[in-house]
């Protein structure tokens, strides 16, 4: 056989040999290693960097709101306003320790939890739905705004001796003062949630044949939820602050009477830890109804 024949023959069976390689079975892939530890925890560090960062600055923040407080009640700094008989942390620190042994601090605190739930939570079921019906409704609108904006600028501490007034108890005036202190703020931050509503989304939702009941639960609510959760938030804001004057006046029980209580028993330690125990309970109320509301508006977390 010549050269070239040979050439040929070589080069029609080099197919055949490749082929046969290409249907044999690849080699297994070699199983992927797990991630150590450090490369887990790095990967956490940046997810959650802006909230570890806040939390720092925050303890830092109060550290030296600590640190100016006691270098402030240490040397009596007489500056514009008095510090010689403000007690230092450490005597608000030993007032709490002996505090959180005696069950009527705990009923104190007890007490005024209760009543804020009860008065909030009356205020968000009243408030809510009317704010809704009134953003919607123009009739309902002219009939209740009036009245609304006259009695919203009212103190909660001017309404003390009316609530005294209107109710049997004391418990049920104090409620009743709390209540009013949440209403407004809940009210008017709906109403404005549903006048931002654009009416775009109405009428198609009126083009694609939606009912009243429809709009509202899909569009409106919906819509105006990021106002509906402000307005709560603000609103448990100013309950605390009705309810501790509402229980300073006419209280024989709650956090607001043991404050009040111990200035006229001159024990200043005292008056100190009933004002942190009031922000730290509004604090967590707040905190709870931001949860609640990244729950009911997951859209909204970044």
């Amino acid at each position: 056989m010549s050269s070239p024949a040979l050439l040929r023959h070589s080069e029609d069976s080099m197919p055949a040999t490749t082929a046969i390689g290409e249907a044999s079975p690849a080699p297994a892939a070699a199983p992927a290693a797990a991630p150590s530890f450090g490369t887990v925890a790095l990967r956490w560090y940046r997810l959650n960097r802006a909230g570890l960062r806040a939390i720092a600055i925050g303890i830092l923040s109060l550290l030296a709101f600590l640190l100016v407080w006691h270098l402030l009640t240490t040397y009596r700094v007489v500056f514009f306003v008095r510090f010689t008989n403000v007690p230092s942390p450490l005597a608000v620190y030993a007032s709490f320790t002996k505090a959180i042994h005696d069950p009527k601090f705990l009923m104190h605190i007890v007490l005024s939890c209760r009543r804020i739930f009860i008065g909030f939570s009356l205020a968000a079921i009243v408030g809510v739905p009317l704010g809704l019906i009134m953003g919607r409704f123009k009739l309902v609108h002219e009939i209740v705004f009036p009245v609304a904006e006259v009695l919203r600028p009212i103190p909660a501490i001017a309404w003390v001796p009316m609530a005294i007034m209107l109710w049997p108890t004391n418990e049920q005036s104090i409620v009743y003062i709390t209540f009013l202190g949440s209403f407004f703020p809940i009210l008017v931050n709906t109403l404005h949630g549903m006048s931002l509503v654009d009416p775009v989304l109405v009428r198609a939702a009126q083009c694609l044949g939606a009912r009243e009941r429809s709009i509202f639960r899909e569009v409106y609510f919906p819509a105006s939820l990021p106002h509906i959760f402000t307005g709560l938030t603000v609103g448990m804001g100013v309950a605390w602050v009705s309810l501790i004057a509402a229980e300073m006046i006419s209280g024989q029980y709650g956090i607001g009477y043991f404050t009040w209580e111990a200035y006229s028993l001159v024990q200043y330690a005292d008056i100190a830890l009933g004002m942190i125990a009031i922000g730290v309970l509004g604090l967590g109320s707040s905190m709870l109804i931001r949860g609640a509301g990244q729950l009911v508006m997951p859209w909204r977390l970044k």
